[in-house]
């Protein structure tokens, strides 16, 4: 309100947020498409390579973890993680952890977007490397029906935090012609909507993986769930973002103007 009555900027209201959850949020997701797809193609191709070169050589497997820890991962801890702890407790800690990550893959994009491509190989190979564990000893099923739940919306969360970053990144190697120093300051305040906004989204599927992961609900009720979940979320930003960019809305932050003023 203070800031509404000194540069005459509008003061914040319930309709500045649906404006954001509406208009700003998707726009910035939706625009950011092609890097988001292609974050997301290229790190399951690089978790497929892995889990593919991992599952078919016991000797890798051996030199990656010794043969007791690697029957704990697979036998063990794989499902007690998601089962150890109170499920609102466990929900705080995965949700705050994630949306950490994404918005320092957003922001590491100011670093020529070098950092983001190393949190996706880091993520590809942990979970190439899991996958080739759990199916190589026969708990395919078990991976599957644990991993899918919450991980449709979460690892695309992830994919849409490190396509932006790496879309910030390109922006500082070509700005266009848009000034270099403009074009950061830009594309920068839309990426950080979209950190924002993906606070939401990362709650969501933290609340998947806590309350409905480890629950005892059939598989295909488990997994349908977090189908329904990104279908929801890849839809929305599909209907509301591509309206909004066709509208001309980048998810950019208007900036107050600079003039002060004392009236009222």
């Amino acid at each position: 309100r203070c800031r509404a009555v000194l540069t005459a900027a509008p003061a914040s209201s319930w309709a500045a947020v649906g404006r954001f959850a509406l208009v700003s949020f998707p726009a910035a997701a939706y625009r950011a498409r092609r890097w988001w797809l292609g974050a997301a193609a290229g790190s399951i191709l690089v978790a497929i390579l892995i889990g593919w070169r991992v599952g078919g050589s016991p000797a890798l497997q051996a030199s990656l973890l010794p043969k007791s820890a690697v029957a704990n991962l697979v036998h063990h801890q794989f499902r007690q993680y998601y089962s150890t702890y109170d499920p609102r407790s466990f929900a705080g800690m995965v949700w705050t952890h994630n949306a950490l990550l994404a918005a320092e893959a957003i922001v590491f994009g100011v670093l020529l977007g070098l950092p983001v491509l190393y949190l996706l190989f880091a993520n590809a190979e942990n979970l190439g490397v899991v996958a080739a564990l759990m199916i190589s000893h026969a708990r395919a099923s078990e991976f599957w029906t644990l991993i899918l739940p919450h991980g449709m919306l979460a690892l695309s969360a992830a994919f849409l935090a490190c396509g932006v970053g790496l879309r910030l990144g390109w922006a500082i190697i070509d700005p266009g012609p848009r000034p270099r120093a403009r074009a950061l300051a830009e594309e920068g305040r839309a990426m950080i909507t979209v950190a924002l906004g993906l606070i939401v989204v990362l709650l969501v599927s933290g609340v998947i993986e806590a309350f409905v992961t480890p629950s005892p609900l059939p598989a295909w009720a488990r997994i349908g769930i977090g189908g329904v979940a990104l279908t929801g979320f890849i839809g929305y930003v599909a209907i509301f973002g591509r309206r909004a960019a066709a509208a001309g809305d980048t998810g950019d932050i208007p900036e107050a103007p600079d003039a002060l003023s004392f009236a009222g």
